[in-house]
Parts: structure tokens; sequence; C-alpha cells
């Protein structure tokens, strides 16, 4: 007897059957010419059983990477052989990335305005929509991030490390490093829990660039998790280095201000008191040395080539033996 084959996905007005993928846009608002702004979303529906699970990018609107991360791993899927659904959303910040904007015209961040509400703001509106649409069909979440305010990111996963399913997660990802993050009220990990669905955030590069080897991990990170819920086979690849974990990170600040020559990169584990650069003012003279303020991994910098007394500039994760 034949087995019956799998029901068909709903997702706002449409419905995908099994071993297919369609593409849809749900509506968000209009602009003043008339013409409309919609979210834009991939709905790959596998013909086998297994889990839903969404990736999202550019809550911000000025983070490209993860919309490339995207793009390249849909071009990868087959709902013919996948086991469960995918939702991708490239672009959630539409307004924002359409002007390379981290904000929504209202200046509103959108990652602290879940879970939104039907009449809210504008931004209020898109979580809602994001959240009933998308969030509640899922089990599984990876939202992609980069670096803001010229930071760049080494490639590593943010998430609750306390819970152990998400911690199984974060590893199966297989970036450089994870880091315990706490829930900030207001943003889409937060929200996403509390409607019991796991989230990954990945972070890694600068915003408004597309940095190759950001996109890299993130591409080879969400192939990774996929197939550790079992709904495509195992990337063929060399096994990565177990990631480096971390339950405590810290920004070392600037003690001047000058003209900032950083000697630490993404990566490099340091010690404590350790020169990590110098600032300097206009004709050359050394104003003041920036040592690190802990031991650990260097998991994000500062791009800015001017810095004031106060501002951040080396992210530093203390790691696990």
């Amino acid at each position: 007897m034949a087995r019956a084959a799998r029901p068909s996905f709903e997702i706002g007005p449409v419905r995908v059957r099994a071993g297919r993928q369609q593409s849809l846009a749900l509506p968000i608002t209009r602009l003043v010419t008339g013409a409309d702004v919609d979210l834009p979303v991939r709905v790959v529906h596998g013909r086998h059983e297994g889990p839903t699970v969404w990736v999202d990018a550019a809550i911000h609107g000025d983070e490209a990477v993860g919309v490339e991360v995207v793009r390249q791993v849909l071009a990868d899927l087959d709902p013919k052989s996948l086991r469960g659904t995918l939702i991708a959303v490239p672009i959630v910040n539409v307004l924002g990335f359409m002007t390379g904007s981290r904000y929504l015209p209202d200046r509103r961040d959108l990652n602290r305005s879940f879970p939104g509400a039907p009449r809210g703001s504008l931004a209020g509106r898109i979580a809602h929509l994001f959240m009933t649409e998308v969030v509640d069909k899922c089990e599984v979440g990876i939202d992609l991030h980069t670096g803001s305010d010229r930071r760049t990111n080494l490639p590593q996963i943010r998430a609750d490390l306390e819970d152990p399913r998400t911690r199984e997660l974060a590893a199966a990802f297989g970036a450089p490093a994870m880091l315990h993050a706490k829930l900030r009220d207001g943003s889409l990990r937060y929200a996403a829990r509390e409607r019991g669905a796991k989230v990954l955030l990945y972070e890694a590069g600068e915003a408004w660039r597309m940095d190759g080897w950001a996109v890299d991990a993130g591409v080879l990170g969400v192939r990774r998790v996929l197939a550790a819920l079992g709904m495509t086979d195992p990337v063929e690849e060399e096994p990565p280095p177990p990631s480096a974990v971390s339950w405590r990170s810290g920004w070392v600040r600037a003690r001047g201000t000058g003209m900032l020559h950083l000697e630490a990169d993404l990566g490099q584990r340091v010690v404590e008191g350790q020169r990590l650069g110098g600032l300097f003012d206009s004709f050359g003279k050394r104003v003041r040395l920036v040592h690190a303020n802990r031991t650990g991994i260097v998991v994000g910098r500062t791009e800015a080539p001017l810095v004031s007394s106060g501002d951040a500039v080396v992210h530093i994760a203390e790691v696990e033996d």
C-alpha cells in the first residue's frame, strides 16, 4: 500500500506541496508612491517528514553577509530529498536594506521590537508578521548577523548554552567560537524562545560588506545544522575543530583619543596585559597603548581609524580550556 503524501505547507495565502519550493511575498506596507513593500519568503517543503526550521538575515538593514548565506544555502537544497521544511527570509528589514540603514525609517531597531503587534509601530507590525508566519511554524531558527558600527566579528554563534539542545546545535554549526549570550527583551531570539523555538544567532564580518570568509563560514554552519537535524545528508568535509566555548566576554575600551593602530587579529589568543595596539595623534606621536583586559580570544574589533576615549576597540571572549 502506497504511503500517503506529506501534507502541503501553509504560509500566508499559499500552500506548498511536498517535494516543492515556492517563493512568496507577505505584505508589510505601502509607500507614498503606491508601491507595495513585502517580506520576501522562500519555502522549501521537503518530500519527507522532518523538522521545520527558519533561517533569516538582514533584521538589521545594513547586514549583507547573511543575505548571501541564505542564497547559497537555498541553491544547494533539493525539496525532493529534503526531510522537513525550511523557511528562508533573506531580508527581514526590507526598508532598511534598500538604504543600507541598520534601522527602519522610524529609527526603530527591529531586533528590539519582537514579538510586535498587528496594530503597533512599523517595526512592531513587521515583527508580528514574522512571528506569526515564520517563527510560530518552526522548531529551530538561525538568525544571521554581522558586526555593527564599523566593527567586524569573528564567525561565532551566540546562544543560550545552558540549554542542552541549543548547545548541541551551536556545536554542530562549527563556528570558531560559541558564546553564551543573555537574552535581550524585544529581540527575535527572546521572543522565539518564549514560543518554544531553539535559536542560534550567527555573527560574522562587518556591516554593509560582503566578507567572503564570513559568508563561507555561515553557509557551512547552516548546512551542518540542517544535517544535524536530519534534514539533509552530512556535509562532506574534514570535521571542523571544536568551537571555543565562552561564558564571559568584554570589550577593551580606548583610554584616550587618537588614530588607532591595532595589532590584534580576529581569532588571535591574547593574555591579560598584552599589547593590542596604540593610539597616535595626527603627527604620529603615540598617545596611549591598548592592552588586553582579560585572557581569551579576539572575537571582534573596531575598524574605525579614529577612536575617542571610552570607545570599544577589541572584544575578547574568555574561553574554556
